[in-house]
């Protein structure tokens, strides 16, 4: 995922706690690098989303070549209700497998 000359990397992402029962849509240009902030800088921000809810867990991602369009689809799946959510990772990830470790 290194980024070449001329060409953008936008990622839709979805986090989920330890026991997958909070989710939390973002969208980023770096998906690794996020991961990590996420995760370490719990203790700067203990009021964001995932810190409070511990989402650092990567359950689902879509790759776009356009920030517009990555910031659309964020909004849209933002606004959909919990179980169409479900259904799209389960499409995606069948058993809801952590894949941070694959990023």
């Amino acid at each position: 995922m290194h980024k070449t000359l001329g060409t953008h990397n936008y990622y839709v992402y979805i986090l989920t706690n330890k026991n997958k029962t909070v989710l939390y849509t973002g969208v980023t240009n770096d998906l690794k690098n996020r991961l990590s902030f996420h995760r370490e800088n719990t203790s700067l921000n203990s009021n964001a989303f995932t810190s409070k809810y511990n989402c650092f867990y990567l359950v689902y991602y879509e790759h776009y070549n356009s920030v517009e369009i990555a910031i659309q689809r964020e909004k849209q799946i933002k606004g959909w209700k919990r179980f169409k959510k479900d259904n799209m990772i389960s499409e995606f990830n069948s058993d809801w497998k952590f894949l941070n470790d694959s990023i």
